[in-house]
């Protein structure tokens, strides 16, 4: 019986040590264009997992990482033996990611695309001001803070745990919203949102206070509202060994202490 996953490209870094595993695995798995294959397995960190994801978003190709980098929230284990017989057992997660529409100070709008979060970052020493717009209703008026994320399940481990938000399961039809050391209101750590929710943050005195946007690597400077909705239409695949998957990466994550 033919295996899954029998065409496989592999993808590395641009570091000696994931370069160098890679021509380890060509060498005893065989490799062909990631166009072609079954099955692109990444190797390096998280930053490759998201250039990988974006590449190949929407070619229902899955995408299996292994860790050679510092940071491998996102990638498994990584290991030259046995990788048939993982790539067979490992659990398929399909994502979506994020749209953003950023209008700026010179009058034009913006698209991009984020897997793990939108952010929105004060540009001076100048505290931002931000108004919170969701689904068309202001549920806040003034947000003073240095920004603002705007997180999937996949980036809730990402920038947004680092702002103090929460973790959110995988396949959970949620968004993170998250401010950025918030300074009025001082207590407020965010909100937890339908992924159907449309946000949009609007800034305030924005010549005063300028602000820049992020969709994962892609920024926008000076801008003047964002919006962001989830984009069910765009989507790709991230494979997990079943043992070290994501419902128990996030339980390992909220329990240390």
């Amino acid at each position: 019986m033919a295996r899954p996953f029998e065409k496989i490209a592999f993808i590395s870094s641009a570091t000696e040590e994931s370069d160098l595993a890679r021509q380890r695995l060509e060498k005893q798995y065989g490799s062909i264009p990631a166009e072609q294959a079954d099955v692109i397995v990444a190797l390096g960190g998280d930053g490759l997992m998201l250039q990988t994801l974006h590449r190949y978003m929407n070619s229902s190709i899955p995408i299996y990482g292994m860790n050679c980098g510092s940071i491998g929230f996102l990638m498994n284990e990584y290991s030259e033996e046995g990788l048939l017989s993982r790539l067979d057992k490992a659990e398929i997660s399909e994502i979506h990611p994020l749209h953003m529409s950023a209008l700026t100070a010179d009058g034009k709008l913006h698209e991009a695309l984020a897997i793990n979060e939108i952010s929105v970052f004060r540009q001076s020493a100048q505290a931002a001001k931000l108004e919170i717009q969701i689904d068309g209703k202001i549920r806040m008026d003034e947000l003073i803070c240095d920004g603002a994320i705007v997180s999937t399940p996949v980036g809730s481990t990402a920038y947004n745990l680092s702002a103090h938000g929460p973790i959110l399961p995988i396949d959970a039809p949620l968004l993170a919203l998250t401010p950025i050391s918030p300074f009025r209101p001082r207590h407020w750590r965010g909100a937890l949102l339908p992924n159907t929710a449309r946000v949009k943050l609007v800034v305030r005195e924005s010549k005063k206070r300028p602000m820049s946007a992020v969709a994962d690597h892609n920024e926008i400077r000076s801008i003047l509202e964002v919006d962001i909705t989830e984009a069910p239409q765009n989507s790709c695949k991230i494979m997990f060994d079943p043992e070290h998957g994501w419902t128990e990466r996030i339980l390992t994550e909220q329990f240390r202490y």
